[in-house]
C-alpha cells in the first residue's frame, strides 16, 4: 500500500499553492507593473527567510 511521507505531503501541498497563487495572479486586472511586483513578493519573502534562518542556525551552532 502507497503510504505518504512528509515530504510527498509538502511538495502536493506547495503545488496546490502554487496552482492557486499562479491563478489567483492570471486573473488580476491591475497595471502591469504593479502585478510584476505583487507577483515577486512571496520569492523575495521566501529568500529572506531562508537567508534569516540560515544566518541563526549558523549563529546557533557555533556557541
Amino acid at each position: 500500500m502507497f503510504t505518504l511521507k512528509r515530504k510527498h505531503l509538502l511538495w502536493f501541498f506547495l503545488l496546490i499553492l502554487g496552482c492557486g497563487y499562479f491563478s489567483t495572479m492570471s486573473n488580476l486586472e491591475i497595471h502591469s507593473y504593479l502585478k510584476s511586483l505583487i507577483f515577486l513578493m512571496p520569492m523575495q519573502f521566501a529568500a529572506v527567510v531562508y537567508v534569516t534562518y540560515l544566518r541563526w542556525n549558523r549563529s546557533y551552532h557555533a556557541k
